[in-house]
């Protein structure tokens, strides 16, 4: 998957040959993260490769992190390979006024068959399992700013000496404590991949009539469509659609998928 718009052509997480002091080879990717560049260019940006789960920490309060940019990471994690793990952060903020939305977001994104654990990196709730999903594993840690993520590998693992930043009141959003991709040793076993907060996430090399494929719960029901192709967007007896007005696929999952469709017509 080494590709030469890259703007990093080796990422943490490769494997290399190395000779003395000097790389000599960049063994094959069994998987890897890209984004677009931050840039306006088609460069790519590889986050990782050869990872064995991607945990995308997120937060809905103190700060929320915006559903277009879940389901970007995801559709990405998908085109690539790499499976993921929602990790729900800062549950001992949440009380019962945030509780519905802490809910939905479960209901959601386990009805598409992700995986979703609620952590405190606070109280501990959940590190135990986050703990037990990391063993053995290289793991991808990422997320937008000011989510909790040092804060949570801190508690994943004691040993790890990470800087915790602070929330800006005025915006109540994260500053960056990760400048740079690190990989870290597990004392439970395997790696951490720690990346600096993530602001954006821009779909690389995934075609518009490829991006319903990688939401789960569309392609469980596409089949049906009447049409093929279809784009799901304004065709009669669209199979997708009917589950949308049914509940069975998320309005929300839904709008990010006609986000992402919009955003391939500004860059083709």
């Amino acid at each position: 998957m080494q590709d030469s718009r890259s703007t990093n052509p080796i990422a943490v997480g490769d494997r290399v040959v190395v000779e003395g002091e000097v790389i000599r080879e960049i063994l094959p990717r069994t998987n890897c993260v890209v984004r677009k560049s931050t840039n306006l260019s088609r460069q790519s940006h590889v986050i990782a490769a050869n990872v064995d789960v991607a945990v995308l920490v997120v937060t809905l309060a103190f700060p929320e992190t915006k559903w277009p940019f879940i389901d970007r990471f995801l559709v990405t994690c998908e085109a690539y390979k790499v499976p993921v793990c929602l990790v729900l952060n800062k549950m001992d903020l949440y009380g019962q006024t945030h509780r519905p939305l802490v809910d939905y977001f479960d209901e959601v994104y386990r009805g598409a068959g992700y995986s979703v654990l609620e952590v405190s990196a606070e109280t501990g709730e959940g590190v135990s399992d986050l703990q037990a999903l990391c063993k053995d594993k290289v793991v991808l840690f990422s997320g937008v700013s000011g989510v909790g993520k040092s804060s949570l590998i801190r508690a994943l693992d004691p040993a790890l000496s990470l800087r915790i930043g602070e929330i800006s009141t005025a915006h109540l959003q994260g500053k960056h404590t990760t400048t740079f991709y690190e990989m870290h040793p597990l004392s439970c076993g395997g790696f951490m991949i720690d990346t600096p907060g993530i602001r954006g996430f821009g779909l690389l090399d995934v075609d518009k009539e490829e991006i319903s494929t990688y939401f789960p719960e569309m392609l469980r029901v596409m089949d049906d469509c009447r049409f093929k192709p279809c784009t799901h967007t304004h065709e009669p007896g669209c199979a997708v659609k009917q589950a949308v007005e049914e509940g069975l696929v998320s309005g929300d999952r839904y709008d990010s998928y006609l986000g992402m469709l919009e955003e391939e017509e500004k860059y083709r």
